[in-house]
């Protein structure tokens, strides 16, 4: 198979899912359980699409994707920061709300064709490229930077931050928006860059394997970027299977990316459970409500 096209179509295949899971990851890094990533990224998918056919310019549509997703991810900072709701309950309900909120606002849109985006280097669309340049900048704010080592303390112990004097709420509210705005760009890379157009229930389940991913990294930027490089290189050559003819039912070629997700995610949990160390890359907070009286 020939690599020149393979890894290409891997990289682009492993784009929306890396931007979504570093969003996450940051999100997770605070305390914050976050299951509505997939809300997010059909909210961003609609808002980008429509903004970029509205101005012509693509960037514009990642502009606006970016504002929707961190828009959408604000509801939830208000139900589990400050209402205090239950983070699972109400990342679930995110979800269901941005496939609603997507499914209502984008019939106007189908059969419009996204405008053409620009190549960068190596032919590549510009927006891998930030991708990539985003997982060593994760990494350097999450360990070599006050504000990231604010943030992580957040995340392992809220009640011991609180108790130094850092923000906890502030500091997770603004690792929720930031993280919304990741996955909201992600959504639009799929309906802008891949799709060019926007079909209902685009993002089909990417925003559950960036949270898998999430979990695969260890919680680790350089992690993320491997796990969204192996969905992107299953999804691509499944991909490449079906164009070739080979001999496999389609159904099972579509369920060969979420397959090699679900293994991976066995295997550490098999790995954890026979490791001295394991559970040590989860934060000690995470989904753990704050409330400063208690």
């Amino acid at each position: 198979m020939d690599l020149t096209t393979l890894i290409p179509a891997l990289l682009v295949a492993a784009t929306p899912i890396l931007f979504a899971a570093l969003g996450e990851l940051i999100v997770e890094k605070s305390g914050v359980l976050n299951l509505g990533v997939e809300g997010m990224m059909i909210t961003g998918a609609l808002a980008g699409f429509a903004a970029a056919v509205a101005t012509g310019s693509p960037m514009m549509g990642f502009v606006a994707a970016a504002l929707a997703g961190a828009a959408i991810a604000m509801l939830f900072a208000l139900l589990t920061q400050y209402l205090l709701a239950n983070q699972v309950a109400s990342g679930l309900a995110l979800t269901l709300f941005g496939l609603g909120l997507a499914a209502l606002f984008g019939k106007p849109y189908e059969g419009i064709k996204a405008p053409a985006m620009t190549s960068g280097p190596l032919g590549l669309n510009w927006m891998i490229w930030v991708g990539i340049a985003m997982v060593p900048v994760i990494w350097w704010f999450l360990n070599r930077t006050r504000g990231g080592l604010i943030l992580r303390g957040v995340g392992e112990n809220h009640d011991a931050a609180h108790g130094l004097g850092h923000p906890v709420r502030r500091v997770r509210i603004a690792a929720i928006g930031f993280g919304g705005a990741m996955a909201g760009m992600g959504g639009a890379f799929i309906s802008i860059a891949i799709v060019l157009q926007w079909t209902e229930g685009m993002t089909a389940g990417a925003g559950w394997i960036a949270l898998a991913i999430v979990v695969f990294s260890n919680w680790t930027a350089p992690g993320v970027l491997a796990g969204a490089c192996l969905f992107g290189g299953v999804t691509a050559l499944q991909l490449r299977l079906q164009a070739a003819g080979v001999a496999v039912p389609v159904q099972l070629l579509s369920m060969a990316p979420y397959l090699a997700t679900i293994a991976v995610l066995v295997l550490i949990s098999a790995r954890q459970k026979f490791s001295r160390r394991a559970g040590t890359g989860a934060p000690g907070s995470l989904g753990q409500n704050f409330h400063a009286l208690r």
